[in-house]
């Protein structure tokens, strides 16, 4: 199973949203950790990574295949996510 890491800035959009949100976020977090690809992921093609969606939100997140590390980079709502 994978570990799940947070930058600095995930972590504070992951707070700063409405707790219900915060709490599906955890959630769909936590079966990622099991099999990272067969989530509703899909591979970012201008960076590297990956993102997840749920529901309004997105997560970019990239994967460390060695030491079995899932790093979440960015978490925002869908229209502003991939404006970096």
């Amino acid at each position: 199973m994978y570990s799940i890491e947070f930058t600095k800035t995930a972590e504070k959009e992951l707070y700063k949203l409405e707790k219900n949100i915060q709490i599906r976020i955890i959630n769909t977090l936590e079966r990622l950790r099991i099999k990272p690809t067969t989530c509703d992921t899909k591979k970012l093609i201008e960076i590297s990574g990956y993102r997840l969606r749920v529901g309004d939100y997105r997560i970019i997140f990239d994967i460390n295949e060695e030491k079995l590390i899932i790093l979440i980079i960015e978490i925002g709502y869908r229209k502003k996510i991939y404006k970096f």
